[in-house]
């Protein structure tokens, strides 16, 4: 058996000892804690000052503080919801929850489409196509440069100029656009349809699964199993087969003109859709650019050698460069997700009934201006921080690892 040797010079060596805090100016860790100390007594001073004159204010106008008024009937007309809302019975409370979920369905549907939509913007300038570079380019200088208002008023006065219901364009009796907004066929949904999109969630699950185990396997034997046939067995196998044990309901609930107006179907309000052109519009010129210049802080010698492999650029592109170039988009990705999340407030501006809009209904009708403005700000900050929480784990989960 070996035996390891200590080094000598290590023996008997001792960490430093550990400078105790003197009560002298001369200290700077003396001088660093005083300065916090005046700090935060300074801030909590002017906090407490605040609440004070804000308490005596209200009192002096007889103005109830509090988040009572939650709990009373709205009685707020609200033309687009989520789940069930009736303004003679519901609450305020439940208004305002409404009003998030409408916040969340278009900055949720802009972030992805925004995504898609920039990241073949940012390709599309970087193209050997001189037509195709041009027109993105100009695109994205175009909208970069155009406030976010003005575009929103534009698409929304773009919507209001299209036919009325009976003089709609539609495509067959499933796709009807008009000024009143699109209407859609849709699946009326079944039990069986939640059951089969379990079935597909746990599809998902085992899909990854398995590519790891492909992946380990290839490692091993330097032969990779094939992933796609599993992967289609158990992502559309195992739903279909969910649906069709379950009695395979199937119905579509068909747009149908009665009267003035459509009835049935999925309605998207002219002031969502032209709410999510602006956004996804405005938002994408900005993802464009850090896409492209993304890409382009990717050595050259990266493409290089995949070419000098066989491979063709399309190829390169997804499996080579765009990975690695995900490191430098993501940080400033974030911001622009952030960003349009914030934008949509401006939805007041076109009549869309976003949280800002509902809380400044309440806050009219109820008086309860600094709590309405409370909730408001506790909504973004809670719909900011799960961005930026989200968007750091998966910066750090794709960073380089150094060995």
């Amino acid at each position: 058996m070996s035996q390891a040797v200590a080094d000598p010079r290590l023996v008997n060596a001792r960490s430093a000892p550990r400078k105790r805090l003197r009560l002298s100016w001369s200290d700077p860790r003396f001088r660093a804690f005083f300065w916090q100390v005046i700090i935060v007594g300074c801030v909590a001073l002017i906090v407490w000052y605040l609440v004070r004159n804000t308490n005596q204010n209200l009192a002096a106008r007889h103005i109830a503080t509090g988040f009572g008024f939650l709990a009373r009937v709205a009685g707020i007309p609200i033309g687009e919801t989520l789940i069930p809302y009736n303004p003679a019975l519901d609450t305020y409370g439940r208004a305002l929850l409404i009003g998030v979920l409408n916040t969340l369905k278009v900055s949720a549907v802009g972030v992805v489409l925004a995504t898609i939509l920039g990241t073949l913007i940012g390709i599309g300038r970087l193209s050997g196509n001189w037509l195709l570079a041009k027109l993105t380019a100009f695109y994205v200088e175009t909208l970069r440069d155009i406030p976010l208002l003005l575009q929103l008023l534009f698409w929304y006065t773009i919507l209001q100029g299209l036919p009325a219901p009976r003089q709609a364009f539609h495509i067959g009796d499933a796709f009807y656009l008009t000024n009143r907004g699109m209407k859609l066929a849709v699946l009326n949904w079944d039990t069986a349809f939640g059951w089969a999109f379990l079935g597909f969630l746990a599809g998902i699950g085992g899909t990854v699964l398995w590519n790891r185990h492909a992946r380990r396997r290839q490692e091993a034997t330097g032969r990779p199993p094939l992933v796609w046939p599993v992967a289609l067995v158990l992502m559309i196998g195992l739903p279909v087969a969910i649906w069709a044990l379950m009695g395979a309901p199937f119905a579509v609930d068909k747009p149908v003109l009665r009267g003035f107006n459509f009835q049935g179907g999925l309605t998207l309000t002219p002031e969502y859709f032209a709410l999510l052109i602006g956004l996804v519009t405005y938002t994408a010129s900005y993802i464009a650019e850090i896409v492209r210049s993304g890409i382009q802080a990717v050595a050259k010698g990266q493409w290089e050698a995949a070419e000098a492999l066989g491979l063709y650029r399309g190829l390169v592109l997804r499996k080579i460069v765009l990975p690695q170039a995900l490191r430098v988009i993501i940080p400033p990705m974030t911001s622009q997700y952030l960003n349009l999340t914030k934008n949509s407030s401006l939805a007041v501006a076109i009549g869309y009934q976003d949280i800002v809009s509902i809380a400044n209904t309440t806050l009219n009708q109820t008086g309860q201006a600094i709590e309405g403005i409370a909730i408001i700000m506790a909504v973004y900050l809670t719909i900011s921080l799960s961005i930026s929480l989200f968007m750091n784990w998966y910066n750090a989960h794709i960073a380089l690892v150094e060995r």
